[in-house]
């Protein structure tokens, strides 16, 4: 097991497309996937039917948060007692997840360290199941059978900063942390944490010898990533110094205090989504300051709209007179889902957008769909590799964005 790794979390990945007996119980009462003998590798040859702990996910890109129950597999050799080679199946119950599965989804099943299983299924077409297929390094699951990974130490295996937020998706909170800063931070922020521009400023600090100006795609990503480290160290350290104080209605009546449990733990999940976001937004504001781009970030548009970021600014949008193809605009966000649509009203002088996102493998559906609506995606470079050869093609990255915004500005 070696850490930054996704052995760190799994002993084992098997992945394959539903058929239709197996997503349609009312093909089959049994209610059973049939286990290769590369699973069997990680899941064991058990002599006895063996229950095995096992949390079952839907996923898809219409819904934010996924069908989540908790269950179990059976794993039993369906030709014991006879003269012939074990056969080991995986019988699942029904549950609300595999009522939601379709014939051609993804299925996935993981082995956590801990024994217990993933059971993973993922819309057929979806961003998030292109996703998964990244992640555990799935290319081709046209054949019936399940393809195995067990090793999972590999280059495509290393936890990544896309990585996390995949993972967080089904349930695995990835150990990040830069224990050396915490005294800093600590110091530094009065053991509060301060506002997302002064710590972005800040993840930037510790890495003095970046050049915005030289691989801007690189540079955004290792702020990001820098970033991304800092905070859940110095939130973890916060969390538990809260934690710590407990929740109790007070001394008089010991009761636990409920709700203010529940507030906090709220609180902790929205700041990092809306974290992640404004980070994102802070650390490109300095690179194209930093290339010498003029622009404006939130202006108000038509009807009150805000886009992320117009070039060369906010004047000369509301020129009539400025030519309206020398105008940019750039919409940011972390994550897309079905958001990107969002930015598509954002500007309405501007008929070709762009949008930055750090979302990995969007399903092709999507961005045919982006295309066609003039809506450019753009991504660091290191990103571009998580979607297909065809997509690629077509994907800008931020260092050809900063030229051509430099381009339209200088033109």
């Amino acid at each position: 097991m070696k850490q930054g790794y996704l052995s760190q979390y799994f002993e084992g990945v098997a992945a394959k497309r539903l058929s239709a007996v197996e997503a349609d119980g009312t093909r089959s009462h049994q209610h059973e996937y049939h286990a290769t003998k590369k699973m069997l590798v990680f899941l064991g040859s058990p002599e006895e039917k063996t229950r095995i702990p096992a949390r079952f996910f839907y996923l898809t890109d219409d819904d934010p948060d996924p069908i989540v129950e908790d269950a179990f597999l059976t794993l039993y050799n369906c030709r014991k007692g006879k003269p012939r080679p074990p056969e080991y199946h995986l019988y699942f119950p029904t549950t609300n997840v595999s009522l939601n599965a379709s014939e051609g989804d993804l299925l996935v099943i993981a082995k956590k360290r801990d024994g217990g299983l993933l059971v993973i299924i993922a819309e057929n077409g979806s961003s998030i199941g292109q996703q998964i297929e990244w992640l555990f390094g799935f290319v081709d699951l046209a054949h019936p059978g399940f393809s195995v990974k067990s090793e999972l130490e590999t280059e495509q295996d290393r936890i990544e900063f896309a990585s996390r937020f995949i993972l967080e998706n089904i349930g695995i909170e990835v150990e990040t942390s830069e224990d050396t800063y915490l005294d800093a931070m600590l110091s530094r922020f009065s053991g509060r944490l301060p506002t997302t521009r002064e710590f972005s400023a800040y993840a930037r600090s510790t890495l003095p010898d970046l050049s915005p100006q030289e691989q801007p795609d690189l540079v955004l990503m290792t702020w990001m990533e820098r970033e991304e480290i800092l905070f859940r160290t110095f939130e973890r350290y916060l969390i538990a110094d809260r934690l710590s104080q407990g929740f109790t209605g007070g001394i008089s009546t010991g009761a636990v205090d409920v709700d203010g449990f529940l507030s906090f733990s709220l609180s902790v999940q929205n700041r990092r989504k809306s974290r992640v976001g404004l980070a994102l937004e802070n650390h490109l504001e300095l690179l194209f300051t930093e290339n010498g781009l003029r622009y404006a970030r939130a202006p108000i548009t038509e009807n009150r709209a805000k886009p992320d970021f117009l070039f060369p600014g906010a004047a000369e949008y509301h020129d009539p007179a400025f030519d309206p193809l020398k105008l940019t605009m750039l919409g940011v966000k972390s994550t897309c889902k079905d958001r990107w649509r969002q930015v598509l009203a954002e500007a309405d002088r501007i008929d070709h957008k762009h949008l930055l996102t750090l979302e990995t493998s969007i399903s092709t559906r999507q961005t045919d769909e982006m295309a066609a609506k003039q809506l450019q995606l753009v991504l660091p470079r290191s990103l571009h590799r998580t979607y297909t050869s065809a997509q690629q093609e077509w994907l800008m990255d931020l260092e050809a964005f900063i030229g051509l915004a430099r381009k339209q500005q200088d033109g």
